[in-house]
């Protein structure tokens, strides 16, 4: 039996896990249906860290939101954005520069309804739905928001979602085309899974998300680096989320267990 409420749209299949809806479960959140745990339990089986490394890819979005506003990046697109939770990216950049604005880009129903919802009265901040792999109707969307002006430096967020392109989607010519949009000054925050750090549990990962909307592909440390062509590294470079310019006096987690590889770049 499928499971239906009011805020489900219209025509969804509650039946088939999505990768964002899984995310949403693993942070605590109530936007996902029964097969969405039922598929993270799964997950969690495969790769026992998985609530952690979660929390920590959110943890490593808003350092790096933080980072970007503190060097006058005022506008933001985040790609596939996923399920409104606490700590979204409006949020933490318009609270560190009320002049920020942000566009998300998600194709997931739940994760565009909520956002519309979550939205609605925020005149600085929208959603497109929006598929990331193409990245010519991203951009013209972008623009005809009015609230991106690629003119000037950009914040470019593709945090823990690139695991989800195939290698014949062309993740390299992706970042590139949206590289090549952006002014020089502009930054690209990026995280993704690897199987450098636990190949064993990320293998029983890549097993587990072949049953759902999104299967995975994890890429190496020399793959995710390759993706920042065109960019300048900040230190540390691409490193695992614990150990990516870490809150003052705040102690590190492990990062061998971290899963996820995260790195900001800044166009030449």
């Amino acid at each position: 039996m499928t499971e239906r409420s009011s805020w489900v749209p219209d025509g969804i299949d509650t039946g088939l896990p999505s990768a964002a809806r899984l995310y949403d479960y693993l942070l605590g959140g109530g936007h996902n249906f029964a097969a969405d745990r039922a598929l993270a339990e799964k997950f969690v089986a495969a790769q026992p860290n998985a609530r952690t490394i979660a929390r920590l890819n959110r943890s490593f979005l808003r350092r790096a939101v933080l980072f970007l506003a503190a060097r006058g990046i005022r506008q933001f697109v985040d790609l596939g954005s996923g399920i409104p939770t606490v700590g979204n990216v409006h949020e933490i950049a318009q609270r560190a520069a009320p002049d920020s604005r942000v566009v998300y880009v998600d194709y997931e129903d739940v994760a565009v309804a909520h956002s519309r919802l979550m939205l609605r009265d925020d005149e600085r901040a929208t959603i497109l739905q929006r598929d990331m792999t193409d990245p010519t109707s991203v951009l013209e969307a972008a623009r005809g928001t009015g609230l991106v002006d690629f003119a000037e430096p950009v914040g470019l967020l593709a945090v823990g979602v690139f695991h989800f392109v195939p290698p014949e989607a062309d993740p390299a010519g992706l970042v590139a085309a949206y590289r090549d949009a952006l002014a020089p000054g502009s930054h690209l925050a990026f995280s993704q899974f690897t199987a450098d750090l636990q190949p064993a549990e990320m293998a029983g990962v890549v097993e587990v998300m072949k049953r759902s909307a999104n299967p995975m592909f994890p890429r190496s440390h020399a793959e995710i680096t390759a993706l920042f062509d065109g960019f300048e590294l900040v230190e540390p470079g691409v490193v695992p989320l614990p150990l990516w310019q870490p809150e003052p006096g705040a102690a590190v987690e492990d990062p061998n267990t971290a899963g996820i590889l995260a790195g900001v770049g800044r166009k030449r």
